[in-house]
């Protein structure tokens, strides 16, 4: 499987099979094969991880078969017209046309998370699935918000059964300041996975090195560590 970062939580991740593109926001894609298969997944509605206009920059591309799978709240009005969509809701597993399945998890804010299996090939995008603890709020709802987050990634954890990732796409989000690291340890220390890839650092990439630094044993599982353009085989 590659990997190439786009923008803020977008990815493209390219099997043998099929390209699969994450909460498409801004930014530019790569040359793409346009008889390939494209999934193009949007976690939920915010606009930092969903804007219709991929389906017209896909069209400009040429690409020939382009499936939407899109998160149940986002509104019917800003579904691509002509296309065939897949709404998804949490707790939801379904075949994908190429023999893939996904599995929606619950989010911790709004949406799904996305697990994907595609033959040898099993990747996680968390969406906004995280334990957004902030500084400030009541103690009893930061103590709700981080069980709802651990109870979803042990799930996430229990439907593995031991198998590994072989990426995963975890929030870092810098502005929550001293708990901006919760979600991703906790997801580091109970998830199996081969390569991570903080995400949803908006414009400060350099909260990846700071969190490594913190915590450098997980410096050969985190992917691109610098923050700059990722684009790789993941092994």
């Amino acid at each position: 499987m590659r990997v190439t970062y786009i923008h803020h939580s977008c990815f493209l991740a390219e099997t043998e099979k099929s390209y699969y593109l994450f909460d498409y926001f801004q930014g530019s894609l790569p040359a793409l094969k346009p008889e390939k298969p494209i999934v193009v997944l949007a976690s939920h509605s915010h606009h930092d991880h969903y804007n219709p206009a991929v389906f017209s920059i896909l069209e400009r591309m040429g690409m020939q078969q382009v499936l939407p799978v899109l998160s149940s709240d986002i509104p019917p009005e800003t579904r691509p017209a002509g296309l065939s969509s897949q709404v998804v809701s949490p707790g939801e597993r379904f075949a994908l046309p190429q023999g893939q399945t996904l599995t929606a998890y619950r989010s911790t804010d709004l949406g799904v998370a996305f697990l994907i299996q595609d033959g040898d090939d099993l990747f996680y995008h968390a969406g906004d699935l995280n334990d957004w603890v902030w500084e400030g709020e009541p103690e009893e709802d930061n103590r709700r918000m981080t069980q709802a987050y651990r109870q979803e990634i042990d799930r996430l954890a229990q439907g593995l059964q031991g198998k590994p990732l072989s990426a995963a796409f975890v929030v870092l989000d810098p502005r929550q300041e001293e708990h901006c690291h919760r979600g991703l340890l906790y997801f580091l220390q109970h998830v199996p996975c081969k390569n991570v890839y903080p995400m949803h650092t908006w414009e400060h990439p350099e909260i990846i090195a700071q969190f490594l630094s913190e915590y450098p044993q997980y410096n050969a599982l985190i992917a691109s560590a610098d923050g700059n353009t990722i684009q790789e085989d993941c092994l």
